[in-house]
């Protein structure tokens, strides 16, 4: 078994504190490529931002949960060669579906991880979350549990449809399965199409799909109900129209694609949401910066060639998340 303690991780418990009480939110980047965590830890040493490094199941799938483990390893030394005496970097299981891939992910060095039951009957939910509880809190593993359904699809993960969480509902499933964080539905899915053309309005001047707001008073709600917990959205990259339009200028084709708007991440993040998790937004980057660079260098073949600028752009996008949307810049 390899504590996380050894790789120079830590779990979320004192950042989420901080942030619940700070007004801001910890950046939850996925990462499958050595690209995406260099990217990822110029951004957060270069902002001063503590960081949550994910690893999905497909993630694992790809690029071998070991090699994984130890790129995060390799994060922070090179946190610290960059100039981070102490950074805050936590590897996270995103969307476990089994007690077992959890204990798995935590004996081999996760500092936390996502159980999620939330495609359960609620009873069942509970058992889950509270067995993989027990089990990471003996390791002082941290644990992420979910609370209603988020439509749309990423990886693994899919549903058809949305399911709000029920705010009567979290005190008792927080208590009763003892998770250290509750990742909620208001209205946020997983992908690039987020929404479909009939939810959203169009705006007249652009002609841009505007997608339906935030489901803010449920978030109250469930701050009033718990105050002070630890709240996660996912599925909230916001897919920037700027990237999007150079994917398709150069050949690509996503038509309608769109995310959720930054200003209501903003809002959401200075409240008791103080995790948002980003995923499509960096894959968007990478593929807008390698489109463009095959289209204007034809000739190019040399992998480092081309991934160059895409890293270049996915830390220009981590470090816009890092100040503008969640606010947890100057934290460290």
């Amino acid at each position: 078994m390899t504590s996380y303690k050894e790789l120079g991780l830590v779990n979320t418990r004192e950042m989420f504190a901080k942030a619940v009480a700070g007004g801001y939110a910890i950046p939850a980047f996925n990462f499958n490529t050595m690209e995406q965590m260099q990217a990822i830890v110029q951004a957060a040493v270069e902002c001063k931002s503590p960081v949550i490094m994910q690893v999905s199941k497909g993630a694992r799938a790809y690029a071998n949960g070991t090699i994984l483990r130890y790129m995060a390893q390799g994060a922070v030394e090179y946190a610290k060669e960059l100039g981070c005496e102490n950074p805050q970097i936590v590897l996270h299981l995103d969307h476990g579906d089994s007690f077992e891939i959890c204990k798995e992910c935590i004996d081999n060095g996760f500092s936390s991880v996502m159980i999620d039951g939330s495609h359960l009957p609620y009873e069942e939910n509970i058992a889950l979350t509270k067995k993989v509880v027990e089990y990471a809190h003996a390791h002082d593993v941290t644990v992420e549990a979910e609370l209603g359904v988020l439509a749309g699809v990423e990886d693994e993960v899919s549903s058809e449809v949305s399911h709000y969480t029920k705010p009567e509902e979290v005190v008792d499933f927080s208590t009763r399965s003892g998770c250290d964080s509750l990742a909620i539905s208001i209205g946020t899915s997983h992908g690039a199409y987020k929404f479909t053309r009939e939810q959203c309005t169009v705006d007249p001047q652009t002609g841009k799909l505007v997608p339906p707001p935030l489901a803010f008073d449920i978030l109250a709600e469930i701050e009033n109900q718990l105050p002070g917990f630890p709240i996660v959205l996912h599925g909230s990259s916001s897919v920037p129209q700027d990237e999007v339009d150079t994917i398709n200028q150069f050949g690509g084709k996503l038509p309608d694609a769109v995310g959720i708007p930054e200003e209501q991440l903003r809002k959401a993040s200075e409240s008791a949401v103080c995790k948002i998790n980003i995923d499509s937004d960096s894959r968007l980057a990478m593929t807008a910066a390698i489109r463009k660079h095959f289209a204007e260098n034809p000739g190019h073949f040399d992998p480092r060639q081309y991934l160059k600028p895409a890293r270049e752009n996915m830390k220009k996008m981590y470090v816009h998340k890092i100040v503008n949307v969640l606010g947890s810049n100057d934290k460290l």
